[in-house]
C-alpha cells in the first residue's frame, strides 16, 4: 500500500494541525525578522541614532549604530529566553489552545508597537515584548506535534512546521524591502504584526485535543495513539526536570547552537551589505535575492532531514541511532561556513551559507523531538521551555556582543564559532544522553 493510500484510509486531519502550526513559524519569523531589515534603512538609522535626516553618517556613526542594534538585539533575546520558560510553563498548565492564543496575540501586538516608537529605549520596550511573546510558539507547537503524531512522525512533522522558520524569513527578504521603500520602516512593522491576528482566530477555529475533536475519525485517533494513551495532563515542576539528563540533554545544545542561528537572522543582511571581502555590496532593494535563495534551501533541509531520521527508524534503526547519526550529518555540513567569512565571491558565500542554515534547521527539528522521545507529553512543554530559555541566552549572549566583534575583528571569528558549535554539542548530547532513553517522571 502506498503512502497516500494509506493515509486516506487512516486519515489526514493531523497534517491539517501540522499546516497552522507552519502557518504560525512562518508568521512568528516574519515579525521577528522585519528588525534585520530595518537596520539597512537610513532613515531607520538615523531616527535611532538622533541624528537629522540631512546630515551624513560617518563611520563613526555606523559603528555606534552597530553597537546599538546589538543591544536591541541581545534585549530580544534576553526576554525571549526567559519568556521561552514561562511559556513552556503556562502551556503545560492551561493546554495548548488557550496558550498558544496568548502567545500569538502577545507577539503580534509587540510587532505592531515597532512602528509607533522612535528612539532606542521604545524600540527596546518593542523588542522584550516580542521576544515574551514569540517565546511560546515552540513549546506549543512541539507538544501540539506530541499529541497529534506517532512517535515515528513527530520528526517530519516538526520538520514541516518548522520548515515555516524559512518561508517567514523569505516572505520577509521578498516584502519588507518593498514595503520600506514605499511607505516607509514603520509600515513594514505595523502591516507584518496585523497579519498574525488572522492566524490568531484560524488557530481558535481549528485546534481541539485528538480525543476531543469532531472531525477527526476513530482509526485516526487510534494511528495516533498507537505509542499508547495521552500521559495525565497534571504538569511537572521545574525542580523536578532539571534533575535529569535529558534535560540538559536538550538544553546545553540549544544553548550552543541556537546562538547561531539567531546570528544568521539577525546580522545576515548587514553581512551581505557590508562585508569588506566582498567585491561587490548589496542594498536594502538587491537583498532579497540572497535570502530566497538561503531560506528556499533551508525549508528542504528542514523536510529533508526530519524526513530522514522518519526513513532510518522505518529501516529499523533505534530512534537514538537515527536521531543522531541525522544530526551529526547536519554539523558536518555546517562546517564549511567557515569560509563564506573569508571568500570575495557572494556567490559561493551564499552556497556556503545555504549549505549551513539548511543543516541547521534539520538539526533544529531533530533535536526538538529528542523532547518528545524521552519526556512524556505532559512534561514536553516545560523541557522545550527551559532549552528555549538556555538557547535564548546563549543567543542574547553573542548578540550583545556582535556588534563589538564586527566592528574590531570583522566576521570571521564568528562564522568560526558557527562552524564549531553544532560537532560540540553533538558530543555534550552524546555524553549526557547516550541512548536517548525514556524519562520516567514521578505522578
Amino acid at each position: 500500500m502506498s503512502l497516500n493510500s494509506a493515509n486516506e484510509k487512516i486519515g489526514r486531519y493531523r497534517w491539517r494541525i501540522c499546516a497552522v502550526l507552519f502557518m504560525a513559524t512562518t508568521i512568528n519569523y516574519i515579525d521577528r525578522n522585519v528588525f534585520s531589515f530595518t537596520m539597512l534603512d537610513t532613515t531607520f538609522q538615523h531616527q535611532m541614532l538622533g541624528i537629522p535626516l540631512d546630515q551624513p553618517l560617518t563611520r563613526k556613526d555606523m559603528a555606534a549604530f552597530r553597537e546599538k542594534m546589538s543591544y536591541l538585539d541581545a534585549i530580544f533575546k534576553y526576554c525571549y529566553a526567559f519568556g521561552f520558560l514561562l511559556a513552556g510553563y503556562m502551556i503545560d498548565r492551561i493546554g495548548v489552545r488557550r496558550g498558544y492564543a496568548v502567545s500569538i496575540g502577545g507577539w503580534s501586538l509587540a510587532a505592531v508597537l515597532h512602528g509607533l516608537v522612535s528612539s532606542v529605549p521604545g524600540m527596546a520596550w518593542a523588542r522584550g515584548l516580542l521576544g515574551v511573546g514569540e517565546a511560546g510558539n515552540f513549546p506549543a507547537a512541539i507538544k501540539t506535534v506530541s499529541e497529534w503524531f506517532p512517535r515515528k512522525e513527530r520528526s517530519f512533522a516538526t520538520g514541516v512546521f518548522n520548515a515555516g522558520c524559512n518561508v517567514g524569513i523569505i516572505v520577509t527578504a521578498l516584502c519588507v524591502p518593498f514595503i520600506i521603500a514605499h511607505w516607509g520602516w514603520r509600515a513594514s512593522f505595523i502591516v507584518t504584526g496585523a497579519i498574525g491576528f488572522f492566524v490568531l482566530f484560524w488557530w481558535l477555529a481549528v485546534y481541539r485535543t485528538p480525543e476531543e475533536h469532531p472531525k477527526l475519525s476513530a482509526a485516526e485517533l487510534a494511528y495516533i495513539r498507537q505509542d499508547g494513551p495521552p500521559d495525565s495532563e497534571k504538569g511537572v515542576k521545574w525542580r523536578e526536570l532539571v534533575k535529569y539528563r535529558a534535560t540538559w540533554a536538550f538544553a546545553i545544545p540549544k544553548f550552543m547552537t541556537d546562538a547561531i542561528w539567531w546570528f544568521y537572522l539577525t546580522w545576515l543582511p548587514t553581512f551581505f551589505n557590508s562585508n569588506p571581502a566582498f567585491d561587490t555590496k548589496l542594498n536594502l532593494k538587491e537583498i532579497g535575492i540572497p535570502f530566497l535563495v538561503i531560506y528556499l534551501i533551508s525549508d528542504g533541509g528542514s523536510i529533508f532531514f526530519g524526513w530522514l531520521a522518519t526513513k532510518f527508524i522505518g529501516m529499523g534503526w533505534s530512534v537514538n541511532k537515527a536521531r543522531k547519526v541525522t544530526m551529526l550529518i547536519c554539523a558536518l555540513c555546517v562546517v564549511p561556513i567557515v569560509f563564506a567569512s573569508m571568500t570575495s565571491s557572494i556567490t559561493l558565500a551564499i552556497a556556503l551559507i545555504s549549505l549551513a542554515t539548511a543543516a541547521h534547521q534539520g538539526w533544529s527539528a531533530n533535536l526538538f523531538t529528542t523532547v518528545s522521545d524521552q519526556f512524556p507529553r505532559r512534561a514536553v512543554g516545560s523541557v522545550v521551555g527551559i532549552g528555549g530559555l538556555c538557547g535564548g541566552l546563549g543567543g542574547a549572549l553573542l548578540a550583545a556582543n556582535v556588534g563589538f566583534v564586527i566592528n574590531t575583528g570583522g566576521y570571521v571569528p564568528l562564522f568560526v564559532i558557527a562552524g564549531s558549535s553544532y560537532l560540540l554539542a553533538l558530543l555534550v548530547m552524546q555524553i549526557l544522553s547516550p541512548k536517548l532513553e525514556t524519562v520516567k517522571l514521578p505522578n
